[in-house]
């Protein structure tokens, strides 16, 4: 019989087979491991853990003191989990009724949940995602995300895991320049605001502030503080956000860079060409935003799974580079 090529402490309790743990990972004192779970290599199960049958955890997995990884929960590599967070994998639980499947909770890789987070059932975080302690997660973490609060609500982008930044422009002197600079293929475009007594006016026209033939425009308003739209990438299709009124956070990432500029009023406008992935959040009460489109509505140019997109990126650069 081959040896185990994992550690495990003499009071953990390890019922799972030995080749369902991958080599080099550590379970320690008072882990409880059941039969069916999966755990990959290099992992670290802390002291007071738990780990159910259909459990999957990936290689180079952490889980501090306290946490229960549950039925349908599945953690992909290099993924951190704090002390004492907790996963949920029932959404309307009563004593001595089970579930015949439970729903899936998908933690993406290089993902982190700090101390004391809750996450509901049947969510995905999303790769790099960073849940604050404390957070209560109620709804999809989107890739790279920063989530705080409870509910947990999006505060900002995390840079982690991003090529380092390019040299800005020389032109790029405004700060709202330099912050999307990095993103391959964004621009900034600001036009003007005529002020008069009569009223404010403010312009573009294809080629001055509009860099392609609008085919479509679409408004975006009356959107609660806490939700996130966009989050997906056009294969073909071209945008130009505009902030008519209030304000809106817009991030921007190519794949290999990420970058974000704050939309506040009709004066700048973003163009996000395609293969670009974009999401917008942190509207204020009375944002209003104007996209306009340089193709007609196709749900097939959507892209909405990050994962898809980044295959795809690297495809279309690949195609960029030979020819």
């Amino acid at each position: 019989m081959t040896a185990p090529t994992f550690f495990k402490h003499p009071q953990a309790l390890v019922e799972t087979a030995a080749e369902n743990i991958g080599e080099g990972t550590r379970i320690w004192a008072f882990a409880h491991v059941l039969a069916g779970a999966r755990i990959g290599r290099a992992c670290n199960i802390c002291n007071s853990t738990f780990v159910e049958n259909e459990a999957i955890l990936g290689d180079r997995v952490t889980l501090k003191c306290g946490v229960y990884v549950w039925n349908g929960v599945v953690l992909e590599d290099d993924v951190f989990v704090g002390p004492n967070a907790a996963f949920t994998n029932d959404p309307f639980p009563r004593s001595r009724r089970w579930l015949a499947s439970h729903p899936r909770t998908l933690v993406r890789r290089g993902a982190s949940i700090g101390a004391n987070a809750t996450i509901l059932p049947g969510l995905e975080i999303g790769q790099h995602a960073m849940v604050g302690a404390g957070a209560v997660v109620t709804r999809d973490v989107p890739p790279y995300a920063v989530v705080v609060g409870n509910p947990a609500r999006i505060v900002r982008y995390s840079e982690e895991g991003a090529a380092p930044p390019r040299a800005p422009d020389s032109s790029s002197r405004r700060p709202e320049v330099s912050a999307v600079a990095n993103v391959q293929g964004v621009s900034l475009h600001r036009s003007p605001i005529i002020k008069d007594l009569r009223g404010n006016l403010s312009a573009r026209e294809q080629g001055d502030g509009i860099p392609f033939t609008p085919k479509r425009y679409f408004v975006v308003f009356d959107v609660p503080s806490k939700e996130v739209r966009g989050a997906h990438a056009h294969r073909a299709c071209h945008q130009l956000l505009v902030s008519l009124r209030g304000s809106v956070a817009c991030m921007v990432d190519d794949g290999h860079r990420r970058g974000e500029v704050l939309l506040e009023g009709p004066e700048l406008a973003i163009h996000i060409p395609p293969m670009i992935w974009g999401v917008q959040y942190k509207y204020s009460a009375d944002a209003v935003l104007m996209v306009l489109a340089s193709n007609a509505y196709d749900p097939d140019d959507y892209i909405r799974d990050y994962d898809q997109f980044l295959r795809e990126r690297q495809a279309w650069e690949r195609t960029r580079t030979t020819t």
